[in-house]
């Protein structure tokens, strides 16, 4: 990844993580929890691509699996933002800019729904059965919910900063200023074709001088026989 997307997405995602743990988490709301680190993912995924995205979710993942209090098994909430984000880069829309927010809608409550199920599908895995106590299909439910309420503040200007990072004036001064112009080529370096003119604007004059040479000859000649005559 570019060095703009890693500082840009460590700082999004730091941020999301902070509010969504010291802000969110203490609302008590009835069933899930509102994922702002997941709408956070699924912005910059649907900037970046499915590698980009795949990438911020692993890391996103991760450090929402070390940061207090979470009481998992460490790498599992990373498993499941790297599917989702990886998942939500293959409907990237064209230019990462959005036509409608239809098509952003309907995959934040697809994200949702997926992360819950991944997330309690993992948790059986490994033991952790506290989705069946809850409900499962409560969590669905409000989970779905609370992201696509949240989403229209969050995922568009997201992406909005993702584009901005993107499209760096300086980035794209910079590198066309290193691709090396045809002219200055041609000028510094000579090409066939500028050898080719000069040869044939030697070969020219040549001939010019020459063919004037050879008419002096000729009129000297001329001279010279009417001079006998006489």
């Amino acid at each position: 990844m570019r060095v703009n997307r890693i500082l840009l997405s460590s700082a999004l995602v730091v941020v999301a993580l902070v509010l969504q743990v010291s802000v969110l988490a203490r609302l008590h709301l009835p069933g899930a929890v509102p994922d702002l680190l997941l709408l956070t993912v699924l912005g910059l995924a649907m900037v970046y691509g499915h590698v980009g995205g795949a990438l911020v979710g692993f890391g996103a993942g991760l450090l929402a699996d070390l940061a207090p209090p979470a009481d998992h098994a460490a790498g599992r909430y990373a498993l499941v933002l790297c599917v989702i984000g990886y998942l939500a880069g293959l409907v990237k829309p064209d230019n990462g800019r959005l036509k409608s927010a239809t098509g952003p809608m309907v995959v934040v409550v697809v994200a949702a729904i997926g992360a819950t199920l991944l997330y309690a599908g993992v948790g059986a895995l490994v033991g952790d059965t506290a989705a069946r106590h809850v409900g499962l299909g409560s969590l669905l439910f409000t989970a779905a919910l609370y992201d696509l309420l949240l989403a229209p503040f969050v995922v568009p200007g997201i992406m909005a900063l993702a584009r901005r990072a993107e499209n760096d004036p300086l980035a794209e001064t910079n590198s066309q200023a290193k691709k090396p112009s045809i002219s200055s080529g041609w000028l510094s370096g000579g090409t066939g074709l500028r050898i080719g003119g000069q040869r044939g604007g030697l070969s020219g004059m040549r001939n010019g001088l020459k063919t004037k040479a050879g008419r002096a000859r000729t009129a000297r000649a001329g001279r010279i026989k009417g001079v006998k005559r006489l």
